[in-house]
């Protein structure tokens, strides 16, 4: 389990400006769900002044995730467009008392957000898939320039560190030499050689067996189950079909706004107990009928 702040505790289990916003005029959009975490960032903005009056988002991922974007939404009220645009990932990160470094992606990602919000305020073109950069990272879709970018924000010097930040290279590694060719380039820039880690010991996983994937699976379940139901809700495992978790909200949790929030955290809470990504989908129960007596 990664280590939190409380600071992250609190603006996930307390998100602020969490929900969407009727008067938006701002809105932007990165990430995907079918890569665990996709961010929806709205503002209102003071045509005059151009001044943030409001901010709001929406998000699916992980606590991280949530902890980020609630902080950007806090950071930026109040800024001019201009003022908010010198906000980095790092900044997000300190204003959470850090983050651990494999959730560091999560800090990018507000940031791009907000790029994006503002790009389209202003109406210019703005996209998080760079289409003038090469993909690199098919499993995550992360680009050449979205990797060298983030290589140069960030002073990173190893495929590692740029996995943490933009999850490239965290899937199957094949990528890993294409995220290296770019790290010596922007090294050798700074004076710097980059030094490629040395490999690792080919050592085979085990693999889950199928009852013991389960039982991990009911233990997230069971683990979130006492937050949930002090709110007067509760969730219930319903069926595993692959890499899909079927799930069922019950209670104050069915149809709450905050549903795709607490899902969020349950599915990154999967994926690092199976060691593995898994979408984690909410579905409705069937009613039974009701019981008729054959007299």
């Amino acid at each position: 389990m990664w280590d939190y702040s409380e600071t992250v505790k609190e603006h996930f289990y307390n998100p602020r400006n969490a929900g969407p916003m009727a008067d938006a005029n701002a809105i932007g959009e990165v990430g995907s769900i079918s890569c665990g975490d996709a961010l929806r960032l709205m503002l209102k903005v003071e045509p005059d002044s151009e001044k943030i009056l409001d901010a709001s988002f929406q998000t699916f991922g992980c606590g991280s995730a949530i902890a980020s974007s609630s902080a950007l939404t806090e950071m930026i009220k109040g800024k001019t467009l201009d003022e908010a645009l010198k906000v980095s990932n790092q900044d997000i990160a300190d204003f959470l008392g850090g983050l651990p470094p494999e959730k560091m992606h999560c800090s990018v990602m507000g940031r791009e957000a907000l790029q994006s919000a503002i790009a389209n305020y202003r109406g210019e073109e703005w996209a998080d898939d760079h289409e003038e950069g090469a993909l690199i990272c098919k499993c995550f879709a992360v680009d050449s320039v979205m990797i060298e970018e983030t290589i140069r924000a960030n002073n990173l010097c190893s495929v590692e560190q740029v996995t943490n930040y933009t999850k490239a290279g965290g899937g199957c590694s094949s990528c890993h030499e294409g995220i290296e060719e770019i790290l010596a380039k922007v090294m050798a820039e700074r004076g710097e050689t980059f030094q490629p880690a040395p490999p690792p010991e080919k050592t085979r996983p085990g693999k889950l067996s199928t009852l013991e994937r389960i039982r991990r699976i009911e233990q997230v379940i069971e683990k979130a189950r006492p937050n949930l139901q002090r709110d007067h809700g509760d969730i219930e495992l319903v069926d595993v079909e692959g890499k899909t978790i079927y799930v069922a909200m019950k209670g104050a949790c069915s149809g709450c706004q905050m549903e795709a929030l607490t899902l969020g955290g349950v599915q990154q809470q999967m994926i690092e107990a199976l060691g593995e990504l898994v979408k984690v989908v909410p579905v409705k129960l069937k009613t039974p009928p009701p019981l008729v007596n054959p007299s």
